[in-house]
């Protein structure tokens, strides 16, 4: 007998795709997957994708579970869960064949939660997708359906920014990080919360203002230098934060934020090549969103006619730091003969899959289309003396399951909030030009 309160949630393909731990995450409620879910995964089994981990994982996960139990009321998922099954294909109900005649994936993951419904009247049965469409279909048959959250923000307008302003900032203190020492002892700034490890400051008062960063393991502040990087200088507060974390070898991992023409990727570019000494290469990624589940392998040309658009902006950015000197200094030939050399790399994410991450600074572009999950598996890959950069804007997400709750670079900012080798900065003026700063603003 199920218990009071208990609830019956049906899982669509993305959900498992998305998390294929995802059947622990329901406490003591029932889960049903449909049989169409399981042909689906058949799918994914083979490749060396994200998705397709995901899906060998799940089955393997379900099998080494189950037994032969699978079928009728399933079988314990562990001791304080529920019970999970799985459920064989049906006719469908009039109602679903009615408003959704053309059978497909969707409407058939779609009639075996509405027939759960129907035959379990007196339980909430609700359908987890990770589309919307699919969510509004069954919200439209009068079905209760809901994303799947288990590693959603609360709210992305309240993440950590990376830095604070702290006004009426006491003259002694700034004529102490003025000085040669350009430090001063964390204890003696006093603040209403406290300070988090790397935090960027802007201390000022009427008369003048120092941009500072807390040096958690050696318990100062330090004052921050404004000077360029590799030909680049910084345009404001949140710009001169972001080289300093870039280019700080005791950050190992460092997180920009900002809407489109912040300078995320461009700054981070120039402090790899600022540093490039100090690693063994420079890989540039950024993933390829792929269209209805086909990758970048479905379109025409060979390999570099295909990862070409998706590159370009890369490349740009890498133009505009070779334009910053001339043709006969050696930081122009310099990035030319890194790209020669393989010692500066620019691929799709998806095409460094075993590739060693050892003293290698690593930036990954446009990290908001990202899974929770792609992030974590990019992240523990790291070597010794790499460093990694993620750059993206959590407002303009292309992947068609995340949101600005569900990336994966909101999800590792309050995760890594408060680590001595982490950073976050978020940038918030744009630079690019007056009229793109305009249209970011208002349209």
């Amino acid at each position: 007998m199920p218990k009071k309160n208990q609830k019956v949630f049906v899982l669509d393909t993305n959900v498992i795709l998305h998390d294929s731990s995802c059947i622990y995450q329901f406490q003591e409620h029932d889960v049903v997957v449909p049989i169409t879910v399981i042909e689906e995964l058949d799918q994914f089994k083979k490749g060396n994708t994200i998705l397709n981990f995901h899906a060998r994982e799940f089955v393997r996960a379900l099998d080494a579970l189950g037994g032969d139990q699978i079928f009728d009321e399933g079988f314990k998922i562990g001791p304080e869960s529920g019970h999970i099954r799985i459920r064989l294909e049906h006719d469908f109900h009039p109602d679903i064949k009615l408003n959704f005649p053309n059978v497909k994936p969707d409407h058939q993951i779609l009639n075996t939660a509405y027939l759960l419904a129907k035959e379990k009247p007196g339980r909430a049965v609700i359908l987890v997708s990770k589309d919307v469409n699919l969510r509004m279909k069954a919200k439209s048959m009068g079905l209760r359906a809901q994303d799947y959250i288990k590693d959603h923000v609360k709210d992305p307008g309240t993440l950590y920014k990376g830095s604070r302003i702290i006004e009426n900032a006491d003259d002694a203190l700034l004529d102490s990080l003025l000085a040669a020492s350009a430090e001063i002892e964390a204890a003696q700034l006093v603040v209403e919360e406290a300070l988090v490890p790397n935090e960027f400051l802007i201390l000022r008062n009427l008369k003048r203002s120092v941009l500072a960063t807390f040096d958690a393991r050696r318990q100062v502040i330090a004052r921050i230098d404004t000077g360029p990087c590799y030909g680049i200088y910084p345009r404001n507060a949140q710009q001169i934060f972001a080289l300093n974390a870039l280019t700080n070898p005791d950050i190992s991992l460092v997180s920009v934020s900002g809407k489109a023409g912040t300078g995320k990727t461009l700054l981070a570019l120039a402090a790899a090549l600022e540093k490039k000494r100090a690693y063994r290469q420079i890989y540039v990624a950024r993933p390829v969103v792929p269209l209805s589940n086909k990758d970048i392998g479905y379109l025409p040309g060979d390999i570099q006619s295909k990862i070409a658009p998706y590159m370009q902006p890369l490349h740009d950015n890498l133009n505009v730091i070779q334009g910053q000197f001339s043709e006969t200094d050696k930081q122009h030939a310099s990035i030319k003969s890194l790209l020669e050399q393989d010692k500066l790399i620019v691929e799709p994410l998806a095409y460094i899959r075993g590739r060693s991450l050892v003293k290698t600074y690593f930036i990954i572009d446009e990290a908001q289309n990202l899974t929770p999950h792609e992030v974590k598996t990019i992240i523990t890959r790291a070597g010794v003396g790499t460093k990694i950069v993620l750059t993206g804007d959590i407002m303009q997400i292309d992947h068609p399951y995340l949101d600005s709750q569900s990336n994966g670079l909101t999800y590792l900012i309050p995760k890594m909030h408060g680590q001595n080798i982490y950073a976050h900065v978020h940038l918030e003026k744009s630079e690019r030009s007056e009229l793109a700063e305009l249209a970011s603003d208002l349209l």
